[in-house]
């Protein structure tokens, strides 16, 4: 009688196969390093702490600017596809998120924050990048919606961007196709909590790992 050989035993595939995950890690984009005005607000603060006097103004103007920062993010809004129309539907009255002191402005160089809303194309993904580069520092990126978030249902196009955080590094990501304005407000709040840190402690919080 012959005896066959074992079948050879295949190990589960892990997370580093996954050719949506490669892409991920060699086209993410990461912040190079702290932000400019980090380090020029810390010396500034401990210079006024080292004068007479000056750690009880300190104190309180540091409360007056993190209060300020948070409560006063001005988007450069990036519409590109069918998630604009609930981004202008979240600014508007019967959502208001200027309550919130946001209020969105048409230059990036006076604005802090980005929100990618719809599809990035390839060819769209050059002048995203440069406006981005024109906002000054510290700034944010919120990216809103499947196809902003991953490619959504035309990932496997050849013109989508798989991710803008291929393009521009993201903090914070709305899912939803498309989210609803209550979602991006949601997400929102979030930033502001991540703007509140930063001002606290001067550094971003960690990303998630790409695996969780």
């Amino acid at each position: 009688m012959e005896v066959k050989p074992p079948l050879p035993v295949i190990p589960p595939p892990v997370w580093t196969e996954v050719k949506d995950l490669q892409e991920w890690e060699k086209y993410h984009q990461e912040r190079a390093g702290d932000d400019k005005m980090s380090n020029a607000l810390t010396s500034i603060a401990d210079t006024i702490h080292h004068m007479p006097g000056g750690w009880i103004a300190t104190a309180q103007m540091d409360k007056v600017f993190n209060w300020a920062r948070k409560s006063s993010i001005w988007p450069v809004t990036f519409g590109l596809a069918c998630c604009a129309i609930e981004m202008m539907a979240t600014f508007a009255s019967r959502f208001d998120v200027e309550r919130f002191g946001m209020v969105p402005w048409a230059s990036p160089r006076h604005s802090d924050l980005m929100i990618v809303s719809g599809t990035v194309t390839i060819k769209m993904a050059p002048m995203l990048k440069r406006i981005y580069d024109q906002m000054p520092d510290p700034k944010w990126v919120v990216s809103m919606g499947s196809c902003a978030n991953s490619g959504g249902p035309f990932r496997h196009g050849y013109h989508v961007v798989k991710g803008v955080d291929r393009v521009v590094p993201v903090d914070v990501y709305v899912p939803g196709c498309p989210p609803t304005p209550d979602s991006l407000m949601y997400g929102l709040l979030k930033l502001q909590e991540q703007v509140a840190e930063f001002q606290r402690s001067g550094t971003r919080p960690a990303p998630p790992s790409p695996t969780e």
